[in-house]
């Protein structure tokens, strides 16, 4: 994922600053505990594609 990317990305339902999780290929919205996938190196930032993080994944 690219640096530059991350630095302008946000959670598409809240603007918080996103966190990115390579093992898991994830951006994740600590706010919304919401965890966007990331495919092929693309950010899926649909608030349909994303997956709730349980509380002990922050």
């Amino acid at each position: 994922m690219d640096a530059r990317l991350l630095d302008i990305l946000v959670c598409p339902i809240c603007k918080a600053n996103l966190e990115y999780r390579k093992a898991l290929a994830e951006l994740l919205c600590k706010p919304c505990r919401l965890a966007f996938p990331v495919r092929d190196g693309i950010p899926i930032m649909l608030a349909d594609e994303a997956r709730p993080v349980a509380g002990d994944e922050l």
